[in-house]
């Protein structure tokens, strides 16, 4: 990846006309999240393909709501699912045995996103993902980097969700579900690929929720986190945009022996 001169952020500014728009392949180094006073580690910038995965490579990425500056964050602790933690409810393995879902990827990108913005969440005022947001993980997603997984029952988007994949590692960012289990059974069906034939290391939800508590998620610490996210990017010899590309259109799963073809 190419390293470009960028100044500092600008703190007045949720994206700063000033600011380099940086490509895939650019980098820009951010303040090492270890020395953050709180979980925000810089202010300002902008949402370029570049920016957002020079970002979520070192543990960072960015929060904020639709009149806030451009936050950027690496929260303490951290809420992550790893090989050895992941599980799947009991009640959901039941549900699942009945194979009502056909699970997709990336056959419905946008309309993923902009269901997981509708949803009303408790103490939350308004949604982060913004118009900015959403054109931004659309941009990532036509470079095949941001990808989303579907629960499709009749024909009709049931429920997914959607993250960034770089690498071993996947960050998650925001899930929906309009019939009951069907984003359980899309991100279940996901993660037992991802960590198995996918050859997963790490999936960060970023911070806790009792959804993916259910699925072996754990809090950790900041040092922690960054330990295990360099170690994983580091298997896939220290290239955060091994695994580029579109996924396929369909994952014939239920069962843990099927693999991702």
């Amino acid at each position: 990846m190419s390293r470009k001169s960028c100044r500092c952020f600008d703190a007045e500014s949720r994206c700063d006309p000033d600011f380099p728009w940086l490509e895939v392949g650019d980098w820009f180094s951010f303040p090492d999240p270890e020395y953050a006073d709180g979980s925000v580690v810089g202010v300002g910038g902008n949402l370029s393909p570049g920016m957002l995965v020079s970002a979520y490579a070192q543990g960072i990425f960015p929060w904020f709501n639709e009149d806030d500056p451009l936050y950027w964050q690496s929260p303490d602790p951290r809420f992550v699912i790893l090989p050895g933690t992941f599980r799947i409810p009991e009640r959901l393995e039941r549900s699942m045995r009945k194979k009502r879902f056909e699970i997709r990827v990336d056959t419905a990108f946008e309309k993923v996103v902009n269901y997981c913005a509708l949803v009303v969440r408790p103490g939350q005022l308004g949604s982060w993902i913004t118009d900015d947001m959403i054109d931004a993980f659309s941009a990532l997603h036509r470079e095949g980097l941001a990808h989303s997984v579907e629960a499709w029952l009749d024909g009709q988007l049931a429920g997914g969700f959607y993250g960034i994949r770089l690498g071993p590692v996947f960050f998650g960012e925001s899930m929906f579900t309009r019939v009951s289990d069907a984003s359980k059974t899309a991100f279940a069906v996901f993660a037992r690929h991802f960590f198995g034939s996918m050859g997963g290391l790490l999936i960060d939800s970023q911070v806790y929720t009792d959804h993916i508590s259910r699925f072996g998620g754990i809090n950790i610490s900041r040092s922690a986190y960054l330990r295990k996210l360099g170690e994983a990017l580091g298997a896939g010899g220290g290239d955060p945009l091994l695994g580029r590309g579109v996924w396929p259109a369909k994952m014939l799963a239920y069962g843990a022996a099927e693999s991702v073809r």
